[in-house]
């Protein structure tokens, strides 16, 4: 498996990035796809509306979190499969919204790939 770094959308892009993946559902706030240089948008890939409202990056939810959001994963095999496909090919960047650079998708979805 390729090299899996995590950024936050708002930090500056690097050619260190390698390819950028927003794994967001909804578009980062305030920012222009130039700015942003996402090269691949899996919007189906990020947890959804309603665990990310429920989990609202709270520490203390951290773990029932990842255990909630790998479960929607294993039930989304095609979009994983798109993701697998798309991080064979070198260094790839996780690319997030969040403030919070401890408890995030973006982190949990690494983990889950390394595990499964």
């Amino acid at each position: 498996m390729a090299k899996i770094q995590i950024k936050r959308v708002y930090d500056k892009p690097s050619s260190a990035d390698g390819l950028r993946i927003l794994v967001e559902r909804l578009w980062p706030r305030g920012l222009t796809k130039e700015k942003a240089a996402i090269d691949l948008w899996l919007k189906e890939i990020a947890p959804s509306a309603e665990l990310r409202k429920w989990f609202g990056h709270d520490p203390a939810k951290w773990e029932e979190f990842k255990k909630r959001y790998w479960d929607e994963l294993r039930h989304n095999p095609s979009a994983v499969e798109t993701l697998r496909e798309n991080i064979t090919k070198g260094t790839v960047t996780f690319v997030y919204a969040a403030r919070d650079e401890t408890h995030n998708g973006a982190l949990a979805l690494r983990e889950f790939l390394t595990l499964a």
